[in-house]
């Protein structure tokens, strides 16, 4: 299954962001799939060091090496594109 459509994935990704990022003030329902996470129409407020701190939990949790800043960029953009990546046709 394509990872933006896999339901299970994008809520385990949501509650990542919500515990590594210490967002613990946000629900998973608020995270929109298609909204950009480091903006602030997504309203969590991602900086720099939440931004390590995914990528450290990426790595841990899925295997995914994004120490190149561009790279991580070009891949956490919203969590249908995170789910994507992770889980590809």
């Amino acid at each position: 299954m394509i990872g933006s459509l896999d339901e299970q994935l994008k809520l385990k990704l949501k509650q990542m962001i919500i515990i590594e990022c210490d967002k613990e003030d946000i629900n998973a329902d608020d995270i929109n799939d298609d909204v950009l996470l480091f903006s602030p129409e997504s309203g969590l407020d991602l900086d720099s060091v939440d931004a390590l701190q995914l990528s450290m939990s990426l790595q841990a949790h899925y295997g995914v090496r994004l120490t190149d800043p561009k790279a991580f960029r070009r891949v956490v953009t919203t969590i249908n594109e995170l789910a994507a990546y992770l889980q590809p046709e």
